[in-house]
């Protein structure tokens, strides 16, 4: 089995790069189970259920979150209704949507979970227990399991790694929107990144207009923030999965859309 995950999908111009490139994914990587991370979809931050169904409409299968997931109050009732978006899983239990997800693919059950990292950012458990608590949960219901881990911390994300190795078949991490050199299959047979980058414009500051950026910097003032929409990149990963449940190889997919 093949999953294509792609990395932070930004605002419209991320939505658009991805929709024109998504025929051409399609073609060369032959996925069998999509997902993407939508936490920054709806003009940047947060996502909606009008951008989780335009997403849903070219072909996402399954829709990742992270910190902005509660950016936009009218989603909380798409969030706890929908089965096919996810926020992390060590959020309060009383919060909006559901930290993982089970979905057929591939002749396989898939369970997709979302965690977020404790460092630098706000979670009620520990996401290290928490992927514990919730394997334990999936066992027997799951025949492979995809990880989206957002964290803002490179060390705590190579840990995660390490902690699910042998566990589950892919260890993603999400959220800095800079793509990482270190795919790869770790001795278990898990595949890892630590960052898997963003799809949306690199002629902006990780999404945002440069010159806006660079006056929030160079100020230290408050500024808004506006998507950045030239020069849009798609950045994803292909995960090809064995029978067993881990991973056969992990490749790194950096390219341009044509829009």
């Amino acid at each position: 089995m093949r999953i294509l995950f792609i990395g932070d999908i930004v605002g419209r111009p991320g939505r658009a790069g991805l929709a024109a490139m998504m025929p051409e994914l399609r073609q060369h990587h032959s996925p069998d189970l999509v997902i993407a991370n939508g936490e920054n979809s709806a003009g940047g931050l947060g996502i909606t259920e009008k951008t989780a169904n335009e997403m849903f409409d070219i072909g996402i299968d399954v829709i990742t979150t992270g910190n902005h997931v509660y950016r936009h109050r009218e989603a909380y009732e798409f969030l706890d209704r929908s089965d096919r978006v996810v926020r992390p899983a060590n959020y309060p239990a009383g919060n909006p949507g559901r930290g993982a997800t089970t979905v057929e693919a591939g002749g396989m059950r898939v369970a997709v979970l979302n965690l977020s990292g404790a460092v630098q950012l706000r979670v009620a458990r520990s996401p290290f227990a928490e992927a514990d608590a919730q394997l334990a949960k999936l066992e027997g219901e799951a025949d492979a399991a995809i990880v989206d881990f957002h964290a803002e911390v490179t060390s705590e994300k190579v840990a995660m790694g390490w902690h699910l190795d042998g566990r589950v078949a892919a260890c993603l991490g999400t959220h800095t929107h800079v793509p990482t050199a270190d795919a790869r299959i770790l001795p278990g047979g898990t595949a890892f990144i630590t960052d898997v980058g963003m799809t949306g414009s690199r002629a902006g500051v990780i999404g945002v207009r440069r010159e806006q950026a660079l006056e929030a910097f160079r100020t230290q003032m408050p500024v808004n923030f506006d998507t950045a929409d030239e020069d849009v990149w798609i950045n994803a990963v292909v995960v090809a999965v064995r029978d067993d449940g881990l991973a056969e190889s992990i490749e790194q997919v950096l390219a341009p859309a044509p829009v």
